[in-house]
């Protein structure tokens, strides 16, 4: 595995976040969320075997690059273990929560001092950039070494797992009318942390057992260099779900939303240009490349001039019966002026297709309950375009017969 790759993608998302660290340095969540990234960069960067090399003729000392890589693991373990504690409690008013991001940062502060320590006292002077921890699995000082640093980065990767999970049951065990669209990303993105963690906890498992291995003998090198595929499937999970909850809205307001509009309103827009709609006329070009936003801000545009086109065959006697009916029926104020107009654009299609246009005493009242509606409910267009469905059947054919006293909607003006 190249790891220059997804130190590059990480020192991407590190540069595209820096504006944010910069405005919002006193907040310890973006201090926390960049050491993470940074860190993750960094682990990356020094375990490559070309940058091993660097490291250790620069320094003149074998195999140096070894403790920096560990330390930096080291590190970015805590990084993790306080971007946790932090995301999750507010550690302006929340003295635990203070207290608990000390004792992580002096806890992995001891074990990058005892890194140190065994480095110093043991003896590693061959070079090597690839297995270094089979090489040296029963070296005195240099195993014990390997050891605290692998059991401190899965110890910290399960304790991290185990925090997400127990986070991510807690939103989904609360009351549904107290969640939020920003809960179930949130959740979301705790479990895709939890996975990310599990699989920091396999890496530091596969590590441990070529370790043993090699205590008596066996040769589990093909295991070692398994396990460092699973440390980058890891960190880009980890790295997806901590953006997450972050990019998430962004993506929903401005993609899914949009995405998720457009596709309502196809029935309405199919139910306006049906037979006899003009044909060659003149439509705004939406460019293939351009945004959901985009895409629905054009949509909304034609459908519009569609009912511009549709309005001589609307009959305002079809809506208002529509409406009362909904209305008997018990349905909500909004839903049935959404099925009033559903059943008047539908019977409007069905005359303009038999060329049989509507009474202008018909029209101009249906024309002002359409603007009154437009006026005072946002999303009248998808209710709409969802109503067309429960317009009964007796209503789609034709121009419906006259039917006088009939009940009108506050919209009639």
């Amino acid at each position: 595995m190249n790891l220059y790759i997804p130190a590059a993608a990480l020192g991407v998302v590190l540069v595209v976040k820096l504006p944010a660290l910069v405005r919002r340095r006193h907040s310890p969540v973006v201090r926390s969320v960049n050491a993470v990234i940074f860190l993750q960069a960094a682990a990356f960067f020094f375990s490559a075997p070309p940058t091993i090399g660097v490291v250790n003729r620069a320094t003149g000392v074998s195999n140096f690059s070894a403790l920096l890589v560990y330390c930096v693991l080291s590190a970015y373990a805590c990084a993790c273990r306080v971007l946790m504690e932090n995301w999750r409690g507010d550690v302006e008013v929340l003295p635990r929560t203070r207290r608990r991001v000390r004792r992580w940062i002096w806890g992995h502060g001891v074990v990058a001092l005892l890194l140190i320590g065994c480095f110093v006292w043991g003896e590693a002077p061959v070079e090597r950039q690839r297995d270094f921890e089979t090489y040296y699995a029963s070296t005195p000082f240099i195993r014990e070494m390997v050891l605290l640093c692998l059991f401190a980065v899965t110890a910290a990767a399960a304790a991290a797992a185990a925090a997400c999970l127990r986070w991510a049951r807690d939103i989904r065990s609360e009351a549904p009318e107290r969640r939020t669209p920003a809960d179930g990303l949130l959740r979301v993105g705790l479990t895709v942390l939890a996975v990310g963690f599990l699989t920091n906890v396999t890496y530091g498992a596969a590590k441990l057992a070529a370790v043993v291995a090699a205590w008596s003998g066996r040769d589990w090198e093909p295991l070692n260099q398994v396990a460092v595929s699973l440390a980058g499937l890891g960190t880009l999970l980890v790295a997806a779900g901590f953006l997450i909850p972050i990019v998430g809205p962004w993506l929903a307001a401005r993609v899914f939303e949009p995405l998720r509009t457009l596709r309502a309103l196809g029935p309405l827009r199919r139910t306006l240009g049906g037979v006899g709609a003009p044909q060659g006329r003149m439509r705004l070009p939406t460019p293939w490349s351009a945004c959901p936003g985009r895409r629905l801000t054009d949509r909304m545009t034609d459908i519009h001039d569609r009912m511009l086109e549709l309005g001589a065959y609307c009959s305002e006697e079809v809506r208002a019966r529509a409406y009362a009916e909904a209305r008997r029926t018990g349905r909500a104020e909004a839903e049935s002026v959404a099925v009033g107009l559903a059943a008047m654009f539908r019977a409007a299609s069905d005359a303009r297709a038999h060329g049989m246009p509507a009474d202008q005493d018909q029209v101009v009242p249906a024309v002002r309950a359409l603007r009154a509606a437009e006026g005072e409910y946002r999303d009248l267009l998808v209710g709409v375009s969802r109503a067309l469905g429960s317009v009964p059947e007796d209503r789609r054919g034709g121009t419906p017969a006259s039917s006088g006293g009939a009940a009108l909607s506050p919209c009639d003006g």
